[in-house]
């Protein structure tokens, strides 16, 4: 028998053996062709279940979880009460000195952007939902480099258990933003946690032109404008040679956002500065050439859509959860709703016994008269 269970925010498959009643239990890694793949922990021995998938470090051992259900791959939803949204407010502000002090904003987007870029609208896979820190997703080679952020918030899953993976990772980004002077980004808590990692290849290839970028953005769900605003971002970090084979910045202060990405491309580019097909791309296609040039004018309008871009690329594949009437967060607030209503109608009809009793007393004192 198999059963998936939560311990403090991590999730794991008990199972109970038929020999000497004994119990184990497996980190649950993904789902992958079909079957649950997980890693055993304190095993004496070697033993069989299911497909074997050879001996790691530590005397684990990586298994097929065959009896679990392909329904378990995404976690129940938080409950985002005012003990979960007190957590968010403590943990942005965590971020901020924490992303301050380690100039490290870039990594912290580039975090938020990938486990989010995932997301396929057609089959509704994919998304915001934490799956990048799976081994199995983070050694994705666009991933590269994200190894580093992604321990980097288990520090603050530790501190806030009650919180997402996927929060975390998308209110980094949003703060990583903020902290280097870019646009104040809405930010609704609630995303589903998941341990589905998605196919290699949904990420954007930097050495293909402007039919690639609509095929990925497209597929997500969003449009052209969404495209080049979200390309501002470029105007955050560098490219590392021993990450994608590309190396330099895109802009002279990179850990400053603002619309110079916008402003070089314009130009043609600087020396020593980055220019990848993909942003040469936005400056080819006359329908992303003209929002190229308009946030190159006016930074105001770029902060603007770039907020309203962010904030759609960090809800992918989880707006049900965030806004449906089925997620937990909308159970909260309807239920106090009710609550409240009801203490409501409570009141009135107080009011109404207090003064009918009052006009049948002062009736009873006429009639005595």
């Amino acid at each position: 028998m198999m059963m998936l269970l939560n311990l403090g925010g991590r999730w794991a498959a008990a199972a109970r053996g038929p020999r000497r009643n004994r119990s184990r239990i497996y980190d649950v890694e993904g789902y992958d062709g079909g079957t649950w793949v997980g890693t055993e922990h304190r095993y004496p021995k070697p033993e069989r279940l299911g497909d074997k998938r050879g001996p790691s470090s530590g005397g684990r051992v990586r298994v097929c979880l065959l009896p679990l259900s392909r329904k378990l791959v995404t976690m129940p939803a938080p409950v985002v009460d005012s003990a979960y949204r007190k957590n968010i407010e403590k943990l942005r502000r965590d971020l901020r000195a924490f992303i301050a002090e380690k100039n490290c904003a870039p990594l912290m987007v580039r975090l938020g952007w990938h486990d989010a870029g995932t997301y396929d609208a057609a089959t509704r896979t994919g998304g915001a939902n934490g799956s990048i820190r799976s081994e199995r997703e983070f050694v994705h080679g666009a991933n590269n480099g994200l190894k580093k952020a992604i321990d980097w918030c288990e520090e603050f899953k530790a501190k806030y258990p009650n919180l997402t993976y996927a929060d975390i990772y998308q209110l980094g980004g949003v703060v990583g933003v903020e902290v280097t002077g870019g646009p104040t980004i809405e930010f609704i808590p609630g995303r589903k946690d998941s341990v589905a990692c998605t196919p290699e290849g949904r990420l954007p290839d930097a050495t293909k032109g402007h039919q690639h970028l609509r095929d990925i953005f497209h597929r997500m769900g969003l449009s052209d404008q969404d495209i080049v605003a979200l390309s501002g971002a470029h105007t955050l970090g560098r490219a590392h040679k021993e990450r994608s084979g590309f190396d330099g910045p895109w802009t002279s202060e990179p850990l400053k956002f603002d619309n110079s990405y916008f402003v070089e491309l314009i130009k043609g580019g600087s020396e020593g500065l980055l220019m990848l097909a993909t942003d040469k791309a936005l400056m080819e296609d006359p329908k992303f050439r003209t929002y190229v040039e308009a946030y190159a004018k006016d930074e105001e309008l770029f902060f603007h859509d770039y907020a309203i871009s962010h904030k759609k690329l960090s809800e992918l594949g989880c707006t049900a959860e965030l806004y449906g009437s089925g997620s937990k967060s909308a159970q909260v607030d309807a239920s106090t709703s009710t609550i409240l209503a009801q203490a409501g109608v409570g009141v009135v009809v107080t009011a109404i016994v207090v003064v009918a009793s009052y006009m049948y007393d002062m009736k009873r004192k006429v009639a005595l008269k």
